[in-house]
């Protein structure tokens, strides 16, 4: 039977979850695997698991009781190995990067952070930055609305202001937020959000990230921005702040 994998943390974790349950309908018993200074927290694999609200929060719960007295590396749900054996193996043969990685993580937490404009906002803020785009809406407003020609160059030239704009606020915000981070990993593109970032913050000064957040919220007053966390640190268990970050295109 597949073994199902929560996390990584130390064998000399304090309070490891033996036996608490984990996965599956009958829920599986979350068990320990210790190899030298490591320890995986797993269970039993259930057939044809999915990700069903109910094992999505245990796959949660399990990490969250993991890591409220240690450092733990979160797996993503649904990481299974073939056996006991192969997730021991992979322990003994990654242990230094696993090490680093939980002394890099020790002590900290993921908060994802996700921003959006405001429409009617940005609009004004466009106007009010850019006395083309502005003229050109004037000239069109006294034309009674104006050509299809120029109704088309409005469009592109408010359009493409729109697009600066995403793109200075997306670096503002880690401009602001990072300094607040021990690091920074840039989530992938999404529809719909023009920044899709997670930081990794010192659990003892979270409060002083979250008073930043509201600080960019009170002077950007065009964004929307949407703070999710504090998170087991998905986004950071590799590559790690000292590695180079992936590059998404």
């Amino acid at each position: 039977m597949s073994t199902y994998v929560y996390g990584i943390t130390t064998s000399s974790h304090p309070s490891l979850p033996d036996g608490m349950e984990g996965v599956g309908e009958p829920a599986r018993q979350v068990r320990i695997i210790k190899e030298g200074d490591l320890a995986a927290v797993v269970s039993d694999a259930p057939e044809g698991l999915r990700p069903k609200r109910r094992d999505l929060l245990a796959h949660q719960n399990v990490l969250a009781e993991t890591g409220a007295a240690a450092a733990v590396l979160p797996m993503r749900f649904g990481s299974l190995s073939p056996d006991d054996a192969a997730v021991a193996g992979v322990l003994a043969e990654r242990a230094d990067h696993f090490k680093e990685r939980l002394e890099a993580l020790s002590g900290k937490v993921e908060y994802n952070v996700k921003a959006t404009h405001d429409e009617e906002a940005v609009l004004h803020r466009v106007m009010s930055e850019h006395p083309d785009v502005r003229a050109l809406t004037e000239a069109n407003r006294k034309a009674g609305g104006g050509s299809y020609d120029d109704k088309l160059r409005l469009g592109e030239a408010v359009v493409a202001a729109v697009k600066h704009r995403e793109a200075e606020d997306a670096a503002e915000l880690q401009r602001v937020l990072g300094p607040v981070a021990a690091a920074v990993s840039v989530g992938p593109e999404s529809t719909g959000w023009l920044a899709n970032v997670s930081f990794l913050v010192e659990r003892a000064s979270a409060e002083d990230f979250i008073a930043a957040v509201d600080e960019v919220r009170k002077g950007q007053p065009h964004l929307e921005v949407r703070l999710h966390g504090p998170l087991p640190p998905y986004s950071f268990v590799e590559p790690g702040p000292s590695e180079p970050a992936e590059t998404h295109h």
